[in-house]
């Protein structure tokens, strides 16, 4: 009647079904909040196009009709909503993946590396496809759009998902440790990113005082790059893409180890007090 799981012979098939349960349970995250794939890529399709037009309603409120630097002032708003939609989608996703107490976790195959890498993954596909249609649509029926080196870009915009991976996964453990304060940490994070990764405004018209309020935050520093990528007429001065790709490796060392000892002390019982 009870039947033990048959456990992998080799690496390989282990490798295997890993990457089975991975992409299994990223279709389940991409259909667990909504009715259906399409109309979860529809609603993040929305929300990326409704900041696309707040931001280019804002400036042209502010008299400001075209771009900070010489080139397409839709690509220049594109390039910073994007990137930032990308990052702050990767905290949440995996900030609020599933923990070894799930109801998941007791499928004998499943676990917590599996579940966050799911929830990742998740997010980076709408977020990428998101992109894909709004510049597929305005380049065919608007304008179109060109970037210099689309490469750059696109190292760009997986480096913003993966620092947003690193900084949820060290949420995700605060969170267990302390629910609602670790909860209202990654919303405030989240919308102080609306302000933080300077997405608005040039680094290299940026005075000194400024500059100092923005270049701590690695996003500033990767949407910064973006544009240099983005843009024949534009290169980064106050910016590099080192500075975050070592913060990325640092906080994704802290967040490992967090993980690791949040998930040997958590029980189902542990918030039986609360």
């Amino acid at each position: 009647m009870f039947v033990s799981p048959r456990r992998p012979a080799n690496m390989v098939e282990a490798a295997l079904v890993t990457l089975s349960l991975i992409y299994d349970n990223t279709v389940h995250k991409l259909r667990m909040n909504d009715r259906n794939a399409i109309y979860g890529l529809f609603k993040s399709i929305l929300q990326s196009v409704a900041l696309v037009l707040v931001f280019y309603l804002s400036y042209s409120v502010m008299g400001i009709r075209s771009s900070p630097m010489r080139g397409d002032f839709i690509l220049f708003i594109m390039s910073g909503i994007f990137l930032y939609m990308t990052h702050v989608s990767a905290v949440g996703a995996v900030a609020m993946a599933e923990g070894p107490t799930s109801p998941m976790m007791k499928h004998t195959p499943m676990n917590t590396a599996i579940s966050i890498t799911s929830a990742a993954l998740a997010a980076l596909y709408r977020q990428v496809i998101a992109s894909l249609v709004i510049f597929y649509v305005y380049t065919a029926t608007i304008a179109p759009l060109h970037m210099e080196s689309w490469r750059g870009c696109l190292a760009m915009l997986l480096l913003a998902w993966f620092s947003g991976c690193c900084v949820g996964l060290i949420f995700r453990s605060i969170s267990a440790w302390f629910p609602g304060p670790g909860r209202a940490i990654t919303v405030i994070y989240q919308r102080v990113n609306m302000i933080a990764s300077g997405k608005m405004f040039v680094a290299n018209t940026l005075p000194g005082f400024m500059l100092a309020m923005f270049d701590w935050n690695p996003l500033f520093h990767i949407i910064d790059q973006t544009r240099g990528f983005a843009f024949i007429n534009y290169t980064p001065h106050n910016s590099n893409w080192h500075y975050p790709l070592y913060v990325t490796i640092a906080l994704l060392m802290i967040g490992l180890m967090l993980e690791f000892v949040t998930r040997r002390a958590q029980s189902i019982s542990w918030h039986a007090a609360r």
